[in-house]
Parts: C-alpha cells; structure tokens; sequence
C-alpha cells in the first residue's frame, strides 16, 4: 500500500473535510506541517480503550471502526470513512482513549500529534483555535444526537430496568444542552 498523499492532495482533501471547511489556505497550509501520514492494514489498532490521548487523527483513505469494551468482548459502536475526524475528545479533556479505533480495510491516516497541536494553542495561532471550535461543535451535535437517540428508546421501550438508567443519563444530557 503506497500513500499518494502529495500536498496538494492533502490540502484539497483537508479544504472538503468538515473539520476543516471553514480555515483558509493558508490556514491549511499551517496544519499540513504538522500533520503525519500514517499506513495502517486491515485489521491494525490505530489506538486502544484506556491509551493515553495523545493525538488526534482524520481517515484520509479507507474505513475504521469505533470498538467499547462490554465487559464481554469489544462491541462495534460505529464505522468511520473518509474525512472522518476521531481521538479529538482526549485532546481535548487529556483523559485517556475513550473506544478503540481498528481499521476495517487498508487505511491512510493523518496523525495530528498533541505536542504539535499544543505549539500551536500556545503560540496563539488562530488555526488551533478555529479548530477547536470545530471539535467543541462537532461533541456537542453528537451529544444532541445521543440524547435524541436515547429519549427516543425511553418513549418506544416500555423496559422499566432500563428506564431509570436511560432516564438518568437523558436527564443529566438535556440539563447540559
């Protein structure tokens, strides 16, 4: 598996990458240098559940999945393709890796490593910051999806032992928004 990411590719893909959409070229230009192509083949950990979280990466070409650990095994929560932007959340909170991400074919990856990420938060690059506004837009609509999706179980389910723990989390969700 060969990369054939050249610059300009890059910057065309980042420019129609919804993470990215809103910087200016030279803005991207900015980002690409700190950014890492990664190979990975199917099957590889990008990163595991509990991994220090430190960087945050974009699917440039393939497909990923997004595994939890049940207690019983890794459940598959959702499939990732291009332009697909993950591990932004440990950037974020520092806390460790919060789901596993395996690719599901061979995959090319953009790295964002923290340390770049935080040079540019500390030399005050408006880049970094437009960036994490669009990480902090990007949570909150997942958020607003989650508790869509779970007040929609609480109103179709009538399961009572599910109910008060739905009905917890949906709470706490909603008094947030």
């Amino acid at each position: 598996m060969t990369t054939a990411v050249t610059r300009e590719r890059m910057i065309t893909f980042l420019l129609e990458t919804p993470m990215f959409e809103n910087l200016d070229p030279s803005e991207i230009k900015q980002v690409i240098h700190i950014v890492e192509v990664q190979l990975f083949k199917a099957g590889e950990i990008i990163f595991s559940e509990g991994d220090t979280g430190d960087s945050w990466y974009v699917l440039y070409r393939g497909k990923a999945e997004v595994l939890k650990n049940s207690g019983a095994g890794e459940k598959l929560i959702s499939t990732l393709g291009p332009g697909s932007c993950f591990g932004e959340i440990a950037i974020l909170d520092g806390l460790p890796r919060s789901a596993t991400i395996r690719t599901a074919e061979d995959s090319v990856v953009l790295h964002v490593p923290r340390t770049a990420f935080d040079e540019l938060l500390e030399n005050d690059d408006l880049v970094a910051y437009k960036l994490v506004y669009h990480m902090a837009t990007l949570l909150a609509q997942r958020q607003r999806s989650t508790t869509e999706r779970l007040s929609k179980l609480l109103v179709e389910n009538e399961v009572n032992d599910v109910h008060e723990g739905i009905k917890q989390i949906v709470g706490e969700s909603s008094v947030r928004e």
